[in-house]
């Protein structure tokens, strides 16, 4: 493999190369550099990004990233990690026979740009387990029903010790709207794990339907689901408020949120933990009663133990505007959720 970079020590480079060999021993990769780096005022954080055409278990471009761990001279203060202490990987099916592509399509790779340029922008890492909504295709101008990315660790890519410390590689999976609801209601890593005999290697092929339209892959993920809960502890929404008045706190959610947090709520408390809400001024959280916990209720932060009762009074609690009381002086009001567009301008009213 070639790099731009061949009088300068790259412990990092070569360290990536080296848990690649064992895999595509032989076999020249299409390596795609990036012309003004990063440091320098360039656009693009990822110094390159390397593809191979692999045949099994079914023909695929397996793409590796160059840059979100260190890739040269040791430079960063933590010892233990690699620069960010990872790399991304995507496995995209490639066409067969007359339908083969002659190069790998570039779309992922600047989607494996934009997820760098976002840790790079925020200090905020991705892990084994994460899942992220792209708010569109995954592949922009498609009509592939994959608009979400789960980051689970590269099944033949395990972690290693470098020169610079650990690396980790990521591998980026698309996922449909019901597996991610899914993922919600379970872990990345157990639905991922359920699909895997329908989805080898976690492929992602833009032209799937929703796996879990298999009866027997849905009542797996069910069963795991009930069995340990769910992984999602915490919710991002855009309206959250309360206030209290005479003895009763009245927590105001927009009725788009609604759906989530009564599923959820008890796939978390249920299983001794908690569901935390968060907006961009304020933080809820519900916690299991049974957990002992008081009811703590400020301006900005509150934190309330819901018993069985108040979790199954939340069944009751629709996405239509209205007061719903859960019992123990407290009560949910549904107000409706306005969806905008990128002007701002009002193009949908939910409740």
């Amino acid at each position: 493999m070639q790099d731009d970079h061949d009088d300068t020590e790259t412990p990092g480079w070569d360290a990536i190369n080296a848990a690649l060999a064992p895999l595509y021993a032989g076999q020249e990769p299409l390596h795609f550099g990036t012309a003004l780096p990063y440091t320098l005022g360039g656009q693009d954080p990822l110094d390159g990004i390397s593809v191979y055409r692999v045949e099994v278990p079914v023909p695929h471009w397996h793409y590796i990233t160059y840059g979100l761990s260190e890739l040269y001279a040791k430079e960063s203060s933590d010892a233990e990690a690699s620069g960010y202490g990872f790399e991304l990987t995507f496995r995209l099916a490639a066409g067969e026979g007359v339908h083969a592509e002659q190069a790998p399509p570039t779309w992922p790779m600047n989607l494996l740009q934009n997820l760098a340029r976002y840790v790079f922008g925020s200090g905020n890492v991705f892990e084994d387990g994460h899942h992220l909504d792209a708010n569109g295709p995954i592949a922009l101008e498609s009509d592939t029903r994959l608009r979400h990315l789960a980051f689970i660790a590269d099944p033949q890519l395990p972690a290693r010790e470098t020169a610079n410390g650990r690396l980790q590689f990521l591998q980026l999976v698309g996922l449909t709207d019901g597996e991610m609801a899914a993922v919600k209601r379970w872990s990345t890593r157990g639905v991922l794990h359920v699909l895997e005999p329908a989805m080898p290697l976690w492929i992602t092929d833009l032209h799937r339907g929703d796996l879990l339209d298999d009866p027997a892959l849905a009542a797996q993920v069910q069963a795991g689901s009930a069995r340990e809960g769910s992984s999602t502890g915490m919710l991002f929404i855009e309206t959250l408020d309360w206030r209290q008045v005479s003895g009763v706190t009245t927590l105001v959610l927009g009725a788009g949120q609604v759906p989530s947090v009564r599923e959820l709520l008890p796939l978390r408390l249920h299983h001794g933990a908690s569901l935390v809400l968060v907006s961009r001024e304020r933080q809820w959280e519900f916690t299991p009663a049974a957990g002992g916990g008081a009811n703590d209720v400020d301006a900005d932060s509150a934190r309330w133990a819901l018993d069985a009762q108040g979790v199954q009074a939340w069944q009751d609690v629709r996405a239509e505007r209205g007061i719903y009381p859960l019992g123990g002086q407290l009560q949910v009001e549904v107000v409706p959720t306005l969806l905008r567009d990128a002007k701002g301008a009002v193009i949908r009213e939910i409740g």
